[in-house]
């Protein structure tokens, strides 16, 4: 049988892609089980001409090739889209520790976004209010009722102590629009104000007399709000700047990273301690790794500090700080008291019925503080104080709507949800889930009327109001608690709320009449 030109190549092939030499024969197209391929005519097996095919493909890149493979294990191996931005910032940091400093960078995001501003503000505002009642639900899920309640008194006192670190400065820092005080000097007044909060913390545990356990909650609890204090500062920064949006990340990232970090370390150790002071190390990490350097990167460079300028800001912001802290302090009196009297599983059950109230407080807030601004334009032209007047009945309508809506919710299924949510049972509880929705509406007229003083420039007058509200808080929740336990801490909150409430309405109006008075000291 003779060997034509073509089947010394067809062998050739085969040899050299590894399939054994096929069968020759002079009979071009003749053979069975041969088929014709139009490049091989009729010399191999359908199975020895895929095998041939395959090979070829393997060495020309063809979908099964080697460097295919390749390819494909290189793009599954490319990092996603938050691995990658966590590089670039971590790049984007040490260039910065390499390059000359974090203030000598150039901004890389924009400024003016209006949307990015208010979406990111309101995610942050509301991650930041979650906090607390996510971490007692976790609390009590993990370790019960009495552990949940230590943890919320430990918070309690920790608002307190942020309330005193940003000690009313932040309103004060984003109007600063030309900068007569340094970024500088607000940096320096800040931390001097965290350092005097956490150790007014810290003496505050040992007064109580409280044991290691509970000591150890609190530092972690305090470090946390502490460093929520000081990060207000740079984030005040950013709004200065005019990049709220990137506040608003940054408050959401740290208030998201404390609640995993907490949970996670809850759920892996069941001890509150270690939850509580894990929480507070990712607080200090936040700061340190992205709240600090983005403000520093993404806004121009101040002017050195000036102790006499964080000095003066504490002179200049210590009537806001004042009434602030106060109001505070009145809000939390029921609570303190409880931790004396009654077991801490009290003070979770407090909280827990409090949270609805809260969330009417933060929905007013989101309404009508974008809108100050507006109101204090409209309460700048006298021909428009008739509209000016019309808004705060529509927002305290507001308030009674929003109020009667939560506790119909509260009457039907929020007991039920608030028990499952818990793993408690809150139906003995419904008349004070109730009596606290309306100490919730009662808090946020509260709120709304001080903010409307505020936009008349009358801050001031309202400081006696409150050390009268003080010095009843101090008295009537010790006598209703002692007579009636959680009911009588719940009582005397909403008395106390509502009689503030009473005294700022009077005061209003006696300040309105002063204003007219003075504009028109002849028109009665």
């Amino acid at each position: 049988m003779s060997i034509s030109p073509l089947d010394s190549i067809r062998r050739a092939i085969a040899r050299r892609n590894g399939v054994a030499d096929p069968a020759v024969s002079g009979e071009a197209h003749g053979q069975g089980g041969r088929i014709e391929n139009g490049l091989f005519p009729a010399s191999h097996t359908a199975e020895e001409l895929a095998r041939i095919q395959e090979l070829s493909q393997r060495n020309a890149g063809g979908p099964g090739s080697s460097q295919a493979t390749r390819r494909r294990r290189e793009r599954d191996c490319q990092p996603g889209p938050i691995h990658r931005m966590v590089n670039a910032w971590w790049n984007r940091l040490l260039g910065a520790v390499y390059g000359g400093g974090f203030s000598t960078q150039e901004a890389e995001y924009e400024d003016h976004a209006t949307r990015r501003d208010y979406l990111w503000n309101t995610l942050g505002t509301a991650v930041w209010g979650m906090a607390f009642p996510l971490l007692t639900i976790v609390s009590t899920q993990l370790v019960g009722a009495e552990e949940a309640g230590k943890f919320s008194i430990a918070f309690v006192t920790g608002t307190l102590i942020m309330i005193a670190c940003n000690y009313g400065v932040r309103n004060f820092q984003v109007s600063d629009i030309d900068e007569k005080t340094s970024f500088g000097s607000y940096q320096l007044n800040r931390w001097l104000c965290g350092a005097l909060a956490l150790a007014c913390g810290l003496v505050y545990s040992s007064a109580r007399g409280y044991d290691a356990q509970m000591a150890t909650i609190g530092l972690g609890v305090y470090l946390y709000k502490v460093i929520d204090g000081i990060a207000d500062v740079y984030e005040g920064r950013l709004q200065q700047a005019d990049k709220l949006y990137l506040a608003g990340m940054s408050q959401t990232l740290r208030s998201a990273g404390v609640i995993a970090v907490f949970s996670v370390a809850l759920f892996l150790t069941r001890s509150m301690p270690i939850a509580a002071m894990a929480m507070g190390i990712a607080a200090i990490a936040s700061l340190v790794l992205v709240t600090a350097p983005l403000a520093l990167l993404e806004t121009e460079k101040s002017r050195r500090m000036s102790l006499r300028e964080a000095g003066h800001l504490f002179i200049q912001c210590a009537p806001l700080f004042g009434a602030l802290f106060l109001f505070n302090l009145i809000e939390s009196m029921p609570k303190f008291v409880m931790e004396g009297a009654l077991a801490y599983k009290y003070q979770l059950y407090f909280n827990a019925l409090f949270f609805p109230a809260q969330a009417i407080l933060l929905s007013i807030g989101f309404i009508y503080k974008p809108q100050l601004l507006r109101l204090s334009s409209i309460w700048a032209n006298p021909r428009k104080r008739r509209r000016f007047d019309l808004i705060i009945v529509a927002v305290m309508a507001l308030i009674v709507v929003i109020t009667g809506a939560c506790a119909a919710f509260m009457a039907g299924p929020g007991i039920p949800i608030m028990s499952f949510m818990y793993g408690l049972n809150f139906e003995r509880y419904r008349t004070l889930a109730l009596l606290m929705v309306v100490a919730g509406g009662v808090t946020a007229a509260i709120d709304f009327i001080y903010a409307i003083i505020t936009v008349l420039r009358h801050a001031g007058d309202v400081t006696r109001i409150y050390l009268i509200c003080f010095a009843v808080s101090v008295v009537l929740p010790v006598i209703l608690i002692k007579l009636l336990g959680l009911m009588g801490a719940v009582v005397s909150y909403l008395a106390i709320m509502a009689l503030l409430l009473v005294l700022l309405i009077i005061e209003y109006a006696h300040i309105r009449q002063r204003i007219e008075r003075d504009r028109n000291p002849y028109g009665a």
